[in-house]
């Protein structure tokens, strides 16, 4: 999924060549973005058959990242689709409205969305043309992150600066939908993919306090 571009000076652009970007960071944003991609859109086969191959460890994230892997090794594109279209879409709307805007107020479009809209501008954050969904979506904050982390968008951020962005559009509503999405009535695939966004927000928490 792409659906942010830099629309900043291009000066600094070799800032964020591979070399500078730690393992733990290129971790992280492979995190953040895998599960962005199966927020953003139903999955393909080809993507089902990539992330069952994950492997995790015997910690609590890693069982999670397990049980997802399993199931998207049993289940194929169509079963996938339909869940997706359930969960997010619905006839008149899906199960779960995947929203800062509404996780925060109880309405769409809200001061939450305006907020984002502003942060977005100052680091030089721009919509990619024909995107539908507004930008307080869980898969777009989540794509920025990953974003901030790698520096796709002119540099790469410091923990502060990313610390500031989680906390304000994150942190303050994504823990509360994971734990929706894990419990949702037509979650399968996407219960242990709830359980892994939940405990990663958790540990992002964990390391930012640190920090």
């Amino acid at each position: 999924m792409q659906a942010f571009e830099n629309t900043a000076s291009p000066a600094s652009e070799n800032f964020a060549g591979e070399e500078l970007v730690s393992e733990e960071d290129r971790l992280r944003a492979q995190i953040y973005r895998l599960i962005a991609v199966f927020l953003s859109c139903p999955p393909t086969q080809k993507n089902l058959k990539k992330v069952s191959g994950i492997k995790g460890d015997d910690g609590e994230f890693g069982r999670a990242l397990n049980s997802f892997a399993k199931i998207a090794g049993n289940t194929n594109e169509k079963a996938v689709d339909t869940e997706f279209h359930d969960l997010f879409i619905g006839v008149t709307r899906g199960e779960l409205l995947p929203f800062g805007s509404y996780y925060q107020t109880g309405f769409l479009h809200e001061k939450p969305l305006a907020r984002l809209r502003t942060d977005m501008a100052e680091m030089g954050i721009e919509r990619v043309e024909g995107l539908k969904e507004p930008e307080d979506h869980i898969a777009s904050v989540l794509e920025i992150m990953a974003g901030l982390i790698e520096g796709t968008y002119d540099r790469r951020a410091s923990l502060a600066e990313q610390k500031v962005f989680f906390d304000r559009h994150v942190n303050s509503w994504a823990s509360q939908f994971f734990t929706d999405l894990e419990n949702a009535g037509n979650s399968v695939l996407y219960s242990p993919l709830g359980s892994v966004g939940r405990l990663f927000m958790d540990i992002e928490r964990e390391a930012f306090d640190m920090s």
